[in-house]
């Protein structure tokens, strides 16, 4: 039942951030192979300008390994993957990069140095995930929010990680994204306490956040993303079996959801961390090269999208 397609960069999202000016980053462990090869990728394409942190012997091997010449890079000794994540934390501190990607080192261990609250790179704002998922021979795309940080999020949280999303989706073109509240149900029933949860964060939602996106549930999967399913079952909402953005009620479905496009579809998943000093490009070691460049894209986007709205927000 496994998929035997190959995943691929969506042109229109490589070229979108073709067209924006490169983004010093920070790689973060960067002494594998699997990493150096995708961060070739995007300095190739012109997205990043690499700053490569790690066991400089190791970066040096691998890189010749896959005949990359880094000779012109910036490389910056760690002994250690707590090491390296610190050190590029500190890269974004001092304004020497404006993004981070995880290299070969375990997600806990960036993640604490990011929040850390002496050295990191808190904000004030809950940290959250978006995947942009799409699927060969198809020019659509459907992001899934969170299917990796936020276990079990409550209704704060779920807030918080909506209005991250739809920063990342205006920054991709979409000016007012529709939104589905994924549930196992399109009624609100105390059964189901997720469909409980999206009717109340539908109350919470300020007339601004209502105004940045079109949001609706609870809606099941089916009717959140089938034209057909959502006319035969009468609900009528630009949302209903159109959604751009799905928000799951747990970590286990957006987990499983995923998983799920990319091994039976061949989806290419780009995930990013939001709610940071500076966005996370998020990377498994079983990703393709393709994802992770679809990856690299997303948070150059929505790098230049950011600083743009706080360019605007100080003027």
């Amino acid at each position: 039942m496994l998929s035997r397609q190959t995943p691929v960069c969506p042109d229109w999202l490589l070229q979108q951030a073709q067209a924006l000016p490169t983004i010093p980053t920070a790689i973060v462990n960067a002494g594998s192979k699997w990493t150096l090869a995708s961060v070739r990728l995007a300095f190739t394409a012109g997205l990043i300008e690499p700053i490569l942190i790690g066991e400089p012997k190791k970066i040096t091997s691998s890189a010749t390994e896959i005949q990359w010449d880094i000779t012109n890079l910036q490389v910056i000794a760690a002994t250690d993957e707590q090491m390296a994540a610190h050190l590029g934390v500190a890269q974004v501190r001092k304004g020497r990069a404006q993004l981070l990607m995880k290299g070969q080192l375990h997600t806990d261990a960036l993640l604490r140095a990011i929040l850390d609250k002496q050295t990191g790179l808190r904000t004030g704002a809950r940290l959250s995930h978006l995947f942009y998922i799409t699927v060969p021979d198809s020019d659509k795309a459907l992001c899934i929010t969170d299917a990796v940080i936020n276990v079990q999020p409550d209704l704060q949280t779920q807030l918080s990680i909506l209005r991250s999303a739809i920063v990342v989706m205006h920054a991709l073109g979409y000016k007012r994204p529709r939104v589905a509240l994924l549930s196992a149900t399109d009624m609100v029933t105390k059964a189901m306490p997720s469909s409980i949860q999206a009717q109340q964060l539908l109350h919470l939602m300020t007339p601004t956040d209502h105004a940045n996106a079109h949001v609706y549930g609870p809606l099941a999967m089916d009717c959140a993303i089938s034209p057909r399913a959502a006319r035969i079952k009468g609900i009528a909402h630009p949302v209903a079996g159109n959604a751009d953005l799905l928000i799951v009620p747990n970590i286990e479905t957006g987990n499983a959801l995923f998983k799920q496009l990319v091994y039976f579809n061949a989806a290419t998943a780009a995930g990013i961390v939001m709610g940071a000093k500076a966005p996370v490009v998020l990377t498994s070691r079983a990703d393709p090269p393709t994802a992770q460049l679809a990856a690299i894209a997303l948070a150059v986007i929505y790098t230049h999208h950011i600083r743009k709205l706080k360019h605007n927000t100080v003027i």
